[in-house]
Formats: structure tokens, C-alpha cells, sequence
């Protein structure tokens, strides 16, 4: 059979890996899709010395790509969002099938493309948008299709999970640990993304998406970062029988859908609290198979490319099949997509950990559980450090028991307000993620 051609634009890390794995794993890849796949073109605006791509037309314009007659798929992996979208759109309106990496396009522009693509009577294909190398989406999609899928919670940014484990391993600050994660490369030089949680609510939306049938939603994640976790956060949540892991968490309560990235408190023997440094895991619950863990480099050159290439065969495979006989590209039919509204957090019901700073005088604890009891917040457990010399404040900690965010929000309004204390008033969610 004739070779399927492909085109990749963007020649970065996730390209060059691609380009290594699809030249390397050849006569591999062909005996699965069952004819070869020969990279026809590369649009990209400068050479990479990590791959060979001697023999391949190169193009400086990616836009050459999605015009490309010769071209079966175009492989974006370009990043950003704009372009990308541009140029996917010019691809599909060609009669190209899509590959992409891309979560961010996904994420906030997924819906429109899916509907183009549809109308064109092709493929897009997005595995390695979310945790890497781990096949998440084809095992939500596919291999978890015959479940109701309950919840998902994943830690989807390696480069956050990095810092947690230094601070709680370490000992050491947010802002020490973060200098060395740019250092390394695993942060770029503005962090926000990745520490304030823009990175993992875009992944988290898809996963929703898939795990529940509803449209994408990337404006309704609720999304908070890591930068205001300290090292007294990490040892008393170490104190109570806890670890810190920034999660993204999507949850089917059957009035609605949760879809919300933060901090979280998690057991010490959940499996999640043992993925350390920049791996990648996630949790899913469904109601046939149970509870469920996917583990494995959420980054890189190669595991990225071993998504994306998967999908390249998957496409391959699907060529000679009609449109409307191939799955979905979220899981679900387009007229089956559920419209389950997405829950505010004040809606949302969990346990808490709550940090205060206040001056040491008498009656100050005493107003502060009179609060939380008047809205109806149960104290689950507390501790009271000393009060360290030449220094005036003493450091409360309380865990709740399981309350509405709303009522837990009043309540410490009216504890800020209270005189004796001195700083914001730290909380964090709890999740047993139990089944």
C-alpha cells in the first residue's frame, strides 16, 4: 500500500523526538498500521540538531503544510494557541487529518475544530495533550468506555509536583525550589502556567470532557496555584497524616460536573502521594473497574513523541475507513454530549486544612471556633505551636470535617476581620480519593 505522509510542523523537543521515534521504530510502526509512514515535510523556522532530517523538504512558512496536496496528516506541534489554531484550521479545511500536542488549543478552541473537522470528514487526534506519555485518553475513551466514570484526580503538571516533593523532602521554599526548576528546565522563565495552575486546567478540561461527555469547558475550571504553599504547610500537613500534591479533579456528583485545580491535601497511603519529582499520574474511578492508576513521564522529547506517534498510526490505520465509522474525539457522539452544568465551587464539599497566624493574647482561639461553629464548621483535629522567641505570633492549624466551600468562606471572612490576626489565612482542600 502506498505510504501514508505526514507533516510536521514545529521542530522543538516534542518535533525532533518525533521525528527520532517515527525514523527509529519504522519497520515497527509499518507493521501496525500495515503500510509505511514517511514524514513527506517539516515546516519549521530553524533546524534542530537533536534529529536528522536529511532528505525531508523543509519549509520556513508551516503554513506550506496545511497546502501540501502530498499530505495525509499534519502534525502540529508548534504550541501557543493563535497560529496554532490557524494553521489547524487551514489544514483541516485542506482535508487533512490533525495530530496535535497541543492542550491549550484543545482546551479553549477544541469545539470549533472538532466541528470543522467533522464537517470535512477527518481526523483530530490529541492524545499527547494531556500527561505525556501516558495514554490517559485512549484508556478513558477506550478502554474505559464501558464504565460511568465517577472521578478523575491526576497530578498533570510535572513541573509543580517537582516543587512540592523538593519542599517536602527538603525542607526547602517554594521560591528556592522554583529557581532550580528553571534552572533544570523544567519551568520556563515566567512560571505562571505551571505554578498557578494554567497548565493543568487546560489538560483537566479534556479529561473531563472525555470521562463525562460534556463540551470542552476550559473557562469554567476553577484554578488556584502552588505559590502560597510554605514549608509549615508541607510539615503539618505531614503532622496529620498527610502530603500536598497539586491536583487537577473532575467529579460527576450527579447534580453537575466539579472540574477544579488546587492544592490538595491527600492520605499518606493513596497512591497518588507516592508520584514524586516531574512525574505525571491520574486517579480514575468508575463504577464497574474501581479505582484505577495511570504513572509515567508526563514531559520529554520521547515520551511526548510516543503519544503523538501512537495517534499517527491510529490515523493511519483509520484512512481507508469512513468518517462516520471512526470514534469520536471526545469519546462520546456529538449529539449524545451531555449538557451537565459545571458546579461553582461554592457548591463544592470537601474537608479543609486551615493555617492562621494570630498575636498571642487570651480569648483568641475561643473566637475563632465560636465563628466556625456558628457556620456550622466541624473541627476534625487541631494543633497550636509554640510561640517562637521575638516573635509574637502563634501558628494555628485545624483540619474540618467536610463542609460547604460557601459556609467555610464566611466563616473566614469573619475570622480575617478579627484584630488578633495577622496574616491571610491559608486553606487547602482535603481528598481521601477513596472509592
Amino acid at each position: 500500500m502506498k505510504p501514508v505522509k505526514v507533516g510536521i510542523a514545529g521542530l522543538g523537543t516534542v518535533g525532533s523526538g518525533t521525528v527520532n521515534v517515527l525514523k527509529r521504530n519504522a519497520q515497527e510502526i509499518a507493521r501496525r498500521v500495515g503500510r509505511p509512514i514517511e514524514i513527506a515535510h517539516i515546516g519549521a523556522r530553524r533546524d534542530n540538531p537533536a534529529c536528522n532530517i536529511e532528505g525531508i523538504r523543509v519549509s520556513r512558512d508551516i503554513f506550506a503544510l496545511a497546502a501540501d496536496p502530498e499530505l495525509d496528516i499534519l502534525v502540529e506541534l508548534i504550541g501557543g494557541v493563535d497560529t496554532a489554531r490557524e494553521l489547524v484550521l487551514a489544514a483541516i479545511g485542506n482535508g487533512k487529518h490533525i495530530v496535535t500536542a497541543n492542550k491549550a488549543l484543545i482546551a479553549e478552541h477544541g469545539n470549533e475544530i472538532f466541528r470543522a473537522a467533522h464537517e470535512r470528514g477527518v481526523d483530530v487526534a490529541f492524545e499527547a495533550s494531556v500527561a505525556g506519555g501516558i495514554p490517559i485518553l485512549k484508556a478513558l475513551g477506550e478502554g474505559l468506555a464501558a464504565n460511568h466514570i465517577k472521578w478523575v484526580a491526576g497530578i498533570i503538571n510535572g513541573t509543580g509536583n517537582f516543587i512540592l516533593t523538593e519542599m517536602r523532602d527538603k525542607g526547602r521554599s517554594f521560591d528556592d525550589v522554583l529557581k532550580e526548576a528553571q534552572a533544570l528546565g523544567y519551568a520556563e522563565a515566567d512560571p505562571t502556567f505551571d505554578v498557578e495552575g494554567i497548565d493543568a486546567a487546560h489538560k483537566l478540561t479534556i479529561l473531563a470532557s472525555i470521562a463525562f461527555g460534556i463540551p470542552l469547558q476550559f473557562s469554567k475550571v476553577y484554578t488556584e496555584g502552588i505559590s502560597r504553599i510554605t514549608s509549615e504547610d508541607i510539615k503539618a500537613a505531614d503532622y496529620f497524616g498527610y502530603c500536598i500534591k497539586h491536583l487537577g479533579i473532575a467529579k460527576d456528583t450527579g447534580t453537575g460536573v466539579e472540574l477544579r485545580v488546587h492544592p490538595t491535601l491527600i492520605p499518606k497511603e493513596v497512591l497518588l502521594a507516592s508520584v514524586n519529582g516531574v512525574m505525571n499520574a491520574v486517579m480514575v474511578d468508575g463504577d464497574a473497574v474501581g479505582p484505577t492508576l495511570f504513572y509515567g513521564a508526563g514531559a520529554g522529547a520521547e515520551p511526548t513523541a510516543s503519544a503523538v506517534v501512537a495517534d499517527i498510526i491510529e490515523l493511519g490505520r483509520a484512512l481507508t475507513v469512513d468518517h462516520d465509522e471512526r470514534a469520536p474525539y471526545l469519546g462520546f457522539h456529538a449529539e449524545a454530549m451531555s449538557e451537565a452544568p459545571v458546579l461553582s465551587m461554592d457548591d463544592v464539599e470537601c474537608s479543609f486544612y486551615i493555617r492562621l497566624h494570630v498575636q498571642d493574647r487570651t480569648g483568641v482561639l475561643a473566637d475563632i471556633t465560636r465563628i466556625l461553629s456558628a457556620k456550622g464548621v466541624s473541627i476534625e483535629a487541631m494543633y497550636q505551636k509554640d510561640v517562637v522567641e521575638d516573635d509574637e505570633r502563634v501558628s494555628i492549624v485545624l483540619m474540618t470535617h467536610s463542609i460547604r466551600e460557601s459556609a467555610l468562606r464566611e466563616a473566614l471572612e469573619e475570622i480575617a476581620a478579627l484584630e488578633a490576626v495577622v496574616d491571610d489565612i491559608m486553606r487547602i482542600r482535603v481528598e481521601m480519593l477513596d472509592a
